[in-house]
């Protein structure tokens, strides 16, 4: 069991949310406090065990992984300050982002862009490069003004533009690699309305005209459902409002029914039966009709995910997007897979964040899922094999095979990465397998 503070003995294994991985650390810690996290620091490195801070496991790498010291963020939680005034938010780290939605929708206040989930702790969500889709506004790691990050010698480092603003570059997507993040400043705005237009469309017609659909709306993303010629499109706008959220009937049929118990039931029939995924496929994607609604911000970019899956993600220059997303419908129509779950695209505007899938250049992110217990790793290789062919940079939370070799030549920051993780952890505090393979020793 874990402890509230200091060193707590387990034997209890950590999972996370597609069940992946499991590892058994020997101690986890619940710090209550940024002196308990410095503490709880100090203990492990007398006792020799390694670092690592778990969020709620939406990652499906083994980031998070270890078989030392596990940091629980749970009693890390909630806002420190808002400036009104500079428009800003100061939040402890393990605040899951569900809960930091709703406090700021009381205060008046909304986060600009977000992904389509929340159930992660923000500090989670950041360090492994969470994004939703948007033209101009970027992932969440984008929208922190300063964070507070406790290293592997027990230094709390506040770090922003202005203040040990090297670290500030990588620590905002910093892979639990550079230290454990106490606390988080996001940039925030008075809470506005958003529009969202859903609507199907031929994937024909949605790659002829993504440059355009891309252009005319401030978050635009799609669904490709594998084995068909359609899609799922959402555009997402700012609105004056009111209010007008689907109707409830509505709602739990797209969004419980269709989108989580039905789609559970198929990719479970799917999964038992593979050649009835085809067909199964051609009635989803017919299944979901057009709909327009307008609520506030999290209450449209995120939605719900029960039916659990493996997920690999990789950002492509948007430039190659549609060549891209082709090469893969191709390859999907020539093999013999059978594919049960839509593929998803999303933009992302380039930012200044040293390890950000979209440092430097314009982004497309192509997701691919399979349902959770179905082989995946024939469509995941050969989707790779297409992603890197055109210079993609993996999602870090999401399966993929890339090491150090690659990331050298795919970020060209890289090497300031990795000097500046030599300097915070030269004795590998934070240290695991997964950060071996991606950044080298």
């Amino acid at each position: 069991m874990s402890t509230a503070t200091g060193s707590g003995k387990s034997t209890a294994a950590w999972r996370n949310w597609a069940g992946n991985v499991t590892v058994r650390p020997a101690r986890e810690v619940t710090p209550a406090s940024v002196d308990e996290l410095r503490d709880a620091l100090r203990q492990a490195r007398e006792d020799g065990l390694k670092v690592k801070p778990v969020g709620t496991g939406h990652s499906f790498t083994a980031t998070a992984a270890t078989s030392g010291l596990l940091i629980r963020p749970e009693l890390l939680t909630g806002i420190r300050r808002i400036d009104r005034e500079a428009g800003t938010v100061t939040v402890e780290a393990g605040t899951p982002l569900k809960r930091l939605n709703a406090a700021l929708a009381r205060e008046g206040l909304s986060l600009t862009n977000m992904g389509d989930i929340m159930e992660q702790t923000v500090s989670g969500a950041i360090s492994t490069g969470t994004h939703g889709t948007g033209r101009e506004s970027a992932s969440i790691s984008a929208q922190i003004v300063a964070l507070e990050l406790v290293t592997a010698d027990g230094t709390v480092l506040v770090c922003s533009e202005k203040e040990n603003p090297e670290v500030f570059a990588a620590a905002r997507v910093g892979l639990g690699a550079l230290g454990v993040i106490s606390a988080i400043t996001f940039a925030v705005e008075p809470v506005f309305f958003l529009t969202a237009r859903e609507e199907p469309m031929t994937f024909d017609k949605v790659t002829r005209e993504f440059d355009a659909l891309y252009a005319e709306n401030e978050h635009f993303e799609f669904y490709w459902f594998p084995h068909t010629g359609n899609c799922n499109t959402k555009r997402n706008n700012r609105s004056v409002g009111p209010a007008a959220p689907p109707g409830r009937v509505n709602a739990f049929v797209e969004d419980e029914i269709l989108s989580n118990g039905l789609f559970q039931v198929a990719n479970t029939i799917g999964r038992a039966v593979p050649a009835t995924v085809p067909g199964i496929a051609k009635i989803s994607s017919k299944a979901l009709s057009a709909r327009t609604y307008t609520d506030i911000p999290y209450k449209v970019f995120t939605s719900p995910r029960r039916v659990r899956f493996m997920e690999m993600e990789y950002a492509v220059p948007r430039a190659a997007l549609v060549e891209t997303l082709r090469e893969l419908k191709t390859m999907v129509e020539r093999s013999n897979l059978r594919i049960s779950f839509p593929v998803e695209v999303r933009t992302a505007p380039a930012d200044d964040i040293t390890l950000s899938t979209a440092s430097g250049r314009e982004s497309a992110y192509i997701a691919v899922h399979m349902y959770r217990g179905t082989p995946y790793q024939a469509y995941f290789t050969a989707a790779e094999r297409i992603f890197t062919a055109h210079e993609g940079r993996p999602h870090w939370g999401k399966i993929h095979t890339r090491d150090a070799g690659y990331f050298a030549r795919a970020y060209p920051r890289f090497a300031e990465f990795t000097a500046l993780r030599d300097r915070l952890d030269p004795d590998r505090l934070f240290g695991n397998d997964y950060l071996r393979r991606v950044l080298g020793d």
